[in-house]
C-alpha cells in the first residue's frame, strides 16, 4: 500500500516509520522545508530511542522518503494520515483544529489534481468529538466528486517507548463509516492483524472519545496517587509500599501509581483540558477530569515549598542543582514538564540554579533562562546547597551519593521521583532528604 502522512512532528514521523517497518511505501509530508531537508539527510528532529536506525533503515530500503510537494506525496495514496497538531486554544481550553482543517482541504484539492480513484483521509492527530465528521465536511466542500472516506486512528505512543508501542500495541482503535474504509485500514495493519493484536473497530465518535477518556484516566491515576502521598507524609505512611499493595489489585494494576512532581508532557494536559471542555459545551461537566486537572497545578505547588523547607525556608541565595528537566526520561520533550513550574520558582526566588539533562538542553535553553547547564551530575552539585532529583533517567539512578553529598557545600537532597531512601541519603553523609510521600529526615 502507498501511505502519506502529513506531519512529521512526534505522531508523524514515528508513524511513518513505523508504518514503512511494515512494508508499506510511506512519504511523509511536511510545510517546513528545514525539517524535511533535516529527514532527508537522516538527521531526525525529535528524541526518541531507536526512531534514527529505524528511519535509516526503510529509507535505504526504499520505503520511506520525505517532501515538501503535497501532490507529489499523496498521488496514488490508498490512505492519507492526518498528524498535525492540535495545540490547547488560548483562552477557552479546546483543542486548536485549524492544522487539521487546513490540512483536510489541502488534502482534498491535492487528491481530486492527482486523480485518486478512492482514498481514506485518516485523522492521527488526537481531536475533539464531531471532528472527522467536520473533515468529511471540510473534504467534501473543497473537491465535492472526491471519492473518499474519512477514519479516526488516534495514537496511543508513550515517549520514550514509541516505536515498541507501535509495533506490540496493547489495541489500534480505528474509527470508520464504511466497510470499504475498514478493509484499507485492516491492510493497513495486516502486520498487526496476523500477529493476533487487539484491532478495535468503532464508529468515529467512540474512536475520538477512547483516546481522550484514556489519557484522562490515566491522569487521574497519577494524580491520585499523588493525592495519597501527600496525605502519606502527614500519617508515617510510606506511600512506595500503599502503590505496591493497591497495585497488586488485578482491577486497579501497577502502573501510573508512582508518586512524584505532577504530569505533564504533551497529552495529559493537552487531553484533559479538551475533554473538560468538550463536557462544558455539552453540558455534561467532566467534574473528576477538572478536579484532577487543578490538584496537578496545586502538586507542583507543593513541590515548591517542600523545596524551600529543605533550603531552610528561602532560594535567595542558595545554589541548586536540578537533575532533569524533560517530562520523563527518554525524551527530549519539555511541554507541560514539571520543571517549567519548579525551575521558574527557584529563579525566581534568587536561587543560583544549576541544570543537567541528558537530552533538555536544546529545548531547555530557551524554556528556561537563568540557569547555567552542567555536563553530569557531580559537576552541578559543586558547592550546592541543595540537590533535586525532577526526572528518573536512567543516568540518576545509580549515583554516587557519597561523592556527591562531598561535593556539596550544604548536602541535602530533594528526591522527587523516590529513586533513593532516607537510609541512602544519610548513610552517604547528607544532612537532609526528602521525597515524595515518604519519610525524610534533617539532621
Amino acid at each position: 500500500m502507498k501511505i502519506t502522512m502529513i506531519g512529521t512532528g512526534y505522531v508523524g514521523l514515528v508513524s511513518g516509520v513505523c508504518f514503512s517497518d511494515f512494508g508499506h511505501d510511506v512519504v511523509c509530508v511536511d510545510r517546513d522545508p528545514t525539517k524535511i531537508e533535516m529527514l532527508k539527510n537522516g538527521e531526525v528532529p525529535i528524541y526518541e530511542p531507536g526512531l534514527d536506525d529505524l528511519m535509516a533503515k526503510n529509507v535505504d530500503a526504499g520505503r520511506l522518503s520525505f517532501t515538501t510537494d503535497l501532490l507529489a506525496g499523496v498521488t496514488g495514496a490508498d490512505a492519507v494520515f492526518i498528524a498535525v497538531g492540535t495545540p490547547t486554544r488560548r483562552g477557552d481550553g479546546h483543542a486548536d483544529l485549524s492544522f487539521v482543517y487546513a490540512a483536510a482541504e489541502d488534502i482534498a484539492k491535492a487528491c481530486a489534481t492527482a486523480g485518486n480513484p478512492y482514498t481514506v483521509i485518516v485523522t492521527k492527530s488526537t481531536v475533539p468529538l464531531g471532528t472527522n465528521r467536520q473533515v468529511k465536511q471540510v473534504v467534501r466542500k473543497s473537491s465535492p466528486d472526491l471519492n473518499f472516506d474519512v477514519a479516526s486512528n488516534p495514537e496511543f505512543l508513550r515517549e520514550g517507548a514509541a516505536i515498541d508501542d507501535f509495533m506490540k500495541p496493547d489495541r489500534v482503535v480505528v474509527g470508520v463509516q464504511s466497510d470499504r474504509a475498514a478493509e484499507v485500514m485492516a491492510e493497513v495493519y495486516r502486520p498487526l492483524y496476523l500477529r493476533d493484536f487487539p484491532i478495535l473497530t468503532t464508529d468515529l465518535e467512540s474512536a475520538e472519545m477512547i483516546k481522550y477518556a484514556a489519557n484522562a484516566f490515566l491522569a487521574t491515576k497519577i494524580t491520585f496517587i499523588n493525592e495519597i502521598a501527600a496525605l502519606c507524609e502527614k500519617t508515617g505512611a510510606d506511600v512506595k509500599q500503599v502503590s505496591r499493595g493497591m497495585g497488586m489489585d488485578g482491577r486497579i494494576g501497577n502502573k501510573f501509581l508512582h508518586a512524584g512532581p505532577g504530569y505533564g508532557g504533551s497529552c495529559f494536559p493537552k487531553d484533559t483540558s479538551a475533554l473538560a471542555r468538550i463536557g462544558q459545551e455539552h453540558a455534561v461537566p467532566m467534574q473528576i477530569t477538572e478536579t484532577v486537572m487543578r490538584v496537578n497545578d496545586g502538586i507542583k505547588t507543593r513541590m515548591i515549598e517542600k523545596l524551600r523547607d529543605l533550603c531552610e525556608g528561602s532560594f535567595n541565595g542558595k545554589t541548586v542543582a536540578v537533575l532533569g528537566v524533560t517530562f520523563k526520561p527518554n525524551t527530549d520533550d519539555m511541554r507541560d514538564a514539571p520543571a517549567l513550574t519548579i525551575v521558574p520558582a527557584l529563579v525566581g526566588g534568587g536561587a543560583k540554579v544549576r541544570v543537567v539533562d541528558p537530552q533538555g538542553l536544546r529545548e531547555g535553553q530557551a524554556l528556561l533562562p537563568g540557569v547555567n547547564w552542567a555536563e553530569d551530575p557531580y559537576k552541578a552539585v559543586q558547592n550546592a546547597d541543595a540537590v533535586v532529583i525532577l526526572t528518573e533517567w536512567n543516568e540518576f539512578r545509580a549515583l554516587d551519593l557519597k561523592k556527591l553529598a562531598k561535593k556539596m557545600a550544604n548536602p541535602r537532597m530533594a528526591d522527587l521521583r523516590n529513586i533513593y531512601s532516607a537510609k541512602d541519603a544519610k548513610r552517604a553523609g547528607f544532612q537532609a532528604y526528602e521525597s515524595i510521600g515518604r519519610a525524610g529526615f534533617t539532621l
